[in-house]
């Protein structure tokens, strides 16, 4: 057994989701959003080799060797699959690996807003899921491919690094490809699916300037393309596609992306009471008003169209956390943390809330 697979489980057995390994410190793991040591014995640089090289194909090793950084997916036989990243820092190699649920969670398992079923039905379009590492956009896509998989008749390719969930066969085919596996990368995978009669594409990740560019251009072309962002918001995901491109293309995109936005979701993960996690989501649906903003370049005014569009489940993220604490969900200072107009929540905080917050 690779040395690895007893952290993974100690760290399973301790109730943690993400272990983070660097070397002169003892490994730690996130419990409930705080890390916390999982033993006392600091790793040295020797023992993180091992630990990393274990699990790592030889190519994929020399790969990590080069470029300093790495994605795998590994699996601890009867207990869980890991997505692991592999890194580099100032202390020598590093890594973080993150539990993958072996059960592909149903939007009843995770609770999320039946507007995002109307996301599913839909034919075509770009539907981005976004928030920050470690908020469960895998897992809310994962959730919206199954229910597609469960009741529609789908040819879905998913295209990842790695490969997270594998989908058993429903209703729908799904092909799932992994880059530096089955592909040499995302934007490669992207062209070789146009040729390959998709109704359906899942990017793992929208991070270069040219996926983002073929992802546009399959939306345009009648299929229905979800991928993710690093983005709080639906005005920032809208400003960071476009800006992700040179000032001379930026109206051009402008007016791709205004023909071809279907919806935003964006989503943070925040503390539960009394313990635990749950999600909150801001949500942009199709609307009349939403091509014009885009292509005008008004996107600050993509907020008033959230807010107008309620009864459609529309919802801003400040509206969903103060769902959230009403039904007492989440207390008002994790609403208050996480929330872009404090003065919303400031007046529910108790006496000493923010004591110690900077």
């Amino acid at each position: 057994m690779p040395a690895i697979d007893s952290l993974l489980r100690k760290m399973i057995e301790a109730g943690g989701s993400d272990l983070h390994l660097t070397v002169g410190l003892p490994p730690k793991i996130r419990n409930s959003g705080s890390l916390v040591p999982l033993e006392d014995t600091p790793l040295d640089a020797a023992r993180m080799e091992t630990l990393l090289k274990e699990i790592c194909p030889p190519a994929r090793w020399e790969e990590f060797l080069e470029r300093k950084d790495l994605d795998l997916a590994h699996e601890v036989e009867g207990l869980a699959r890991f997505r692991g990243n592999y890194l580099y820092n100032h202390w020598g190699q590093a890594a973080v690996f993150r539990q993958i649920p072996a059960k592909i969670l149903s939007f009843e398992d995770l609770k999320l807003p039946e507007a995002l079923k109307k996301l599913c039905h839909l034919d075509q379009g770009l539907v981005v899921v976004t928030g920050p590492t470690g908020s469960g956009k895998s897992t809310t896509l994962a959730a919206m491919i199954d229910y597609i998989n469960s009741n529609l008749c789908k040819h879905i390719i998913t295209i990842e690094d790695p490969i997270e969930f594998v989908h058993p066969v429903k209703k729908s085919v799904i092909v799932h490809r992994e880059v530096g596996e089955h592909t040499g990368s995302f934007a490669a995978a992207l062209k070789g699916a146009m040729r390959h009669d998709p109704d359906i594409l899942l990017l793992g990740e929208m991070r270069e300037l040219e996926t983002i560019k073929l992802a546009l251009g399959c939306a345009s072309m009648g299929m229905l393309v979800f991928g993710t962002l690093h983005t709080n918001n639906a005005p920032k995901t809208v400003d960071r596609i476009i800006n992700t491109f040179p000032a001379d293309e930026q109206n051009q995109v402008r007016i791709m992306l205004a023909g071809c936005l279907s919806g935003v979701v964006a989503q943070l993960l925040c503390k539960r009471v009394p313990k635990g996690r749950c999600a909150v989501h801001e949500i942009l649906l199709t609307h009349e008003a939403l091509p014009n903003t885009i292509r005008s370049g008004q996107i600050a005014n993509i907020r008033s169209i959230i807010e107008s569009g309620k009864a459609d489940g529309m919802i801003t993220m400040d509206n969903s956390l103060m769902d959230r604490v009403k039904d007492g969900t989440i207390e008002a200072k994790e609403a208050y943390m996480k929330s872009s107009n404090k003065a919303l929540f400031a007046p529910l905080l108790k006496p000493g809330d923010l004591a110690g917050e900077h």
